[in-house]
């Protein structure tokens, strides 16, 4: 048996062998041939003019090709995209912005409210307890008020009140500081 299943794998080998040899022959053949590309060639040129009519004939109907869907999915997955990081920065938002958090700030601005409305009270006691100065643009130092002292932390500070002067005070007119002279040979 072994000597009919060598001629039996023989026989194959060598149709299969010059089987392979012949097809590729006949293809080479028919791709050498000017007749069988120059019609694949017009074929393919066939195709490109009919897929061209059919985009325009669908632009003009207003109905998009699988390029126009193809290109809506991908800015629509884009705008997904950016919106779950803007939702993303809002839910952090939301929790920094917790309502004790914003409780305790706006509880804070009142203190520093009533802080300045009381600096505010005591500098108009001051400006109408003050006696009349003969020159209101320099008062003598024995009427200044003392500086308070500065506070511990800048926490602890309130911003300072905007100085405003009472309405009958006008300030004095600026006299222009002294020229130097100038020093011999500089011009």
């Amino acid at each position: 048996m072994s000597d009919a299943s060598n001629a039996v794998n023989n026989l194959r080998e060598r149709l299969t062998g010059s089987g392979e040899d012949r097809l590729g022959k006949a293809l080479s053949d028919l791709l050498d041939n000017p007749l069988l590309t120059g019609a694949i060639g017009r074929a393919f040129d066939a195709r490109e003019k009919a897929a061209q009519a059919q985009e325009l004939a669908m632009g003009a109907l207003n109905i998009p090709s699988a390029a126009d869907i193809e290109r809506l999915t991908r800015r629509l997955r884009s705008v997904s995209q950016r919106l779950e990081g803007i939702e993303d920065g809002v839910h952090r938002l939301d929790r920094a912005l917790a309502v004790r958090g914003v409780e305790s700030r706006l509880s804070r601005i009142e203190e520093q409210l009533g802080a300045l409305t009381q600096k505010l009270g005591d500098e108009r006691m001051w400006a109408s307890r003050k006696p009349a100065s003969p020159s209101p643009a320099s008062p003598s130092p024995a009427s200044r008020k003392p500086a308070s002292p500065k506070p511990a932390s800048r926490k602890a500070a309130s911003p300072k009140p905007a100085s405003r002067k009472p309405a009958s005070r006008k300030p004095a007119p600026r006299k222009p500081a002294p020229r130097r002279k100038a020093k011999p040979g500089r011009a």
